[in-house]
């Protein structure tokens, strides 16, 4: 997502002009995609179009459309030796004075992303829960914290998470949509059970991950079965979480591996590419 809409308002609203500044179309190979665009003001700007010369040309241009008074202006740009970057391809840019018929359309294209955006469902609201919560806020995803505890729920939280309290937190994981990536780390191995074994029994998960050791994965996997649970499922669930590579267990740490884990798993399942349970990818 850009981000941009809360920026622009505030920038409208304070009487500052401001340019949105749009790759308008992409030929070979950019540092960033067609419809990427970031916000220009006269002393800073928001969000990127893929750094370097390219991003500094567009800024430049920028202000000195805000100078003017012009509303638009069209660049065509060669990332090639002329610049100073060597990516090859070429970009379109669109530069617009923003309005109140911008901001609109930002608003609304910003809500067409966030509906888009891979469903991820994180079940528990501890020390992990909070790091990893922190973690993929900023990132391309649609986050659902859910916990019982009310209490343990930051203040204020992070930005575009949505908090849910439920006494049901399995009725939760059933509701979900289809494809939604599932992280368990409750505060009951019980629970983490009871979560996991839903989410298994449930074939349209696009992740299913649950914190703990070899030895938990184990124990998980015998009372799955003993509760007639299929051990085919078994190869869906991903624990430990983070690749199962990681020796430090520090909240920061897993919850760095785990985002890392969890945007090739949304990746591969955009691109329907080999399934994210061949964990020999990572070697």
């Amino acid at each position: 997502m850009t981000g941009l809409g809360d920026m622009l308002r505030q920038s409208l609203d304070a009487g500052e002009p401001s340019v949105i500044v749009t790759l308008a179309e992409t030929r070979g190979s950019t540092p960033r995609e067609a419809g990427a665009h970031m916000l220009v003001l006269s002393t800073r700007s928001i969000g990127t179009i893929g750094g370097g010369r390219l991003e500094y040309e567009a800024i430049s241009a920028a202000r000195r459309l805000i100078e003017s008074g012009a509303t638009d202006h069209e660049m065509e740009i060669a990332l090639g030796p002329s610049i100073g970057q060597c990516c090859g391809g070429h970009v379109s840019v669109r530069l617009e004075r923003a309005d109140l018929g911008t901001l609109e359309r930002i608003d609304r294209l910003e809500q067409n992303e966030r509906e888009a955006l891979p469903g991820i469902y994180l079940f528990g609201a501890g020390h992990v829960g909070k790091a990893i919560a922190n973690a993929l806020a900023p990132l391309p995803m649609r986050l659902v914290w859910v916990d019982s505890r009310a209490e343990e729920f930051p203040d204020p939280m992070p930005n575009g998470v949505v908090r849910l309290v439920s006494s049901d937190p399995v009725a939760r994981l059933r509701d979900a949509e289809a494809g939604a990536s599932i992280l368990i780390l409750t505060h009951s191995h019980a629970l983490d059970f009871e979560l996991a074994g839903a989410a298994l029994r449930r074939t349209d998960m696009g992740y299913t991950g649950l914190i703990g050791s070899a030895t938990k994965r184990r124990r998980f996997e015998r009372w799955y079965v003993g509760r007639c649970g299929t051990p085919d499922d078994l190869g869906r669930l991903i624990c430990p979480i983070g690749a199962g590579l990681n020796r430090d267990k520090r909240p920061a740490v897993i919850a760095a591996m785990v985002a890392a884990e969890l945007l090739i798993a949304t990746d591969r399942a955009a691109e329907r590419v080999v399934p994210f349970s061949d964990r020999r990818k990572f070697a």
